[in-house]
């Protein structure tokens, strides 16, 4: 039993490959750089860089690549207590290329009941479950797997205490359709206080694919901080008395993938700094501006002072 973590998060962990050469193709000569990934590993990683107690509760496989997973979460300093491994599965391996870097293509190797499908709900214990500041789950976890269930009980026994985030993460391969993607999503958003997703992944959710918009039915379905992340026209956050628009750095990009991840770390921050949502948008947003000007997700997760001296310079590197 863990005691006192700011931050819990669900859901996929990976062995991630990262492609060295900028806008070269996985059917051309590539080198790549090694690492641990999944949208809610790198959230808790962003958030213990941060100086947070945060922790992931997920599976790996019985493999080799299950330790140097432990191995770098441990390096990073993530809380390993409920990283369990599978009775089943390999770990999954994840290969990414920046071809371009604006758009990043990506290959799952899953297999079928991938470990971090296979959690349950005896895999955390109910008072580390319920004492945990932040309870973050990605809406991939719900796609598939004893998972699915596991994390919709999990949310049920918050009682939507705060705070419980649903990230709208959404991948395509995970889901048989939208429509079931859909479904899940709304029910986990009804027993979250936030709510975070990009354009895309908000017209998944709800259908409606209007920032101001999507932000209003978020708010209406009983969430108190709606997150609508807009790409080049910056990140809209809204409570019931509030609505705030932070505009994007000026950057090099170098690769679009963690930067919502990275956000999410740094929104963690100013949520267990009792920040008011200007400060709140501003920090997480300049997070993810930093990490998309680095090639790696978890390894590049910035400091405090790195961050901080990052947006002193409003950007510039």
């Amino acid at each position: 039993m863990a005691k006192d973590l700011d931050l819990i998060t669900v859901g996929r962990i990976s062995v991630d490959l990262f492609a060295e050469q900028i806008n070269t193709s996985f059917s051309q000569p590539q080198t790549f750089h090694k690492s641990i990934g999944g949208s809610p590993t790198n959230v808790a990683v962003a958030a213990a860089k941060l100086g947070h107690k945060s922790a992931i509760v997920t599976k790996v496989g019985v493999d080799p690549l299950g330790q140097y997973v432990v191995n770098k979460l441990t390096e990073f300093g993530v809380n390993t207590d409920f990283v369990k491994v599978a009775e089943s599965g390999l770990t999954p391996v994840v290969l990414a290329s920046q071809d371009p870097p604006e758009d990043p293509k990506i290959i799952f190797h899953r297999q079928p009941h991938a470990p971090d499908t296979q959690l349950a709900a005896s895999d955390i214990d109910t008072e580390t479950l319920l004492t945990a500041k932040i309870f973050w789950v990605s809406a991939c976890a719900l796609s598939n797997g004893e998972t699915a269930k596991t994390a919709i009980t999990w949310l049920q026994q918050r009682g939507r205490k705060q705070e419980s985030i649903i990230d709208l993460d959404y991948r395509p391969s995970f889901w048989p359709n939208v429509e079931a993607a859909r479904t899940a999503a709304q029910e986990a958003i009804s027993m979250c206080t936030i709510a975070i997703g990009n354009i895309a992944e908000c017209q998944v959710a709800l259908g409606i694919s209007d920032p101001q918009e999507a932000a209003t039915e978020l708010l209406k379905r009983g969430v108190r901080i709606a997150v609508v992340k807009m790409g080049g026209d910056g990140v809209l956050l809204a409570t019931e008395s509030e609505r705030v628009v932070i505009a994007p750095l000026p950057i090099k990009l170098v690769c679009g993938l963690g930067a919502g991840d990275a956000f999410g770390g740094a929104l963690v921050h100013g949520l267990l700094s009792g920040w008011v949502l200007q400060e709140i948008g501003e920090f997480a947003n300049a997070a993810g501006a930093y990490l998309a000007s680095e090639l790696m997700c978890a390894d590049a997760m910035p400091t405090i002072e790195i961050l901080n001296n990052f947006i002193g310079t409003g950007g510039k590197r």
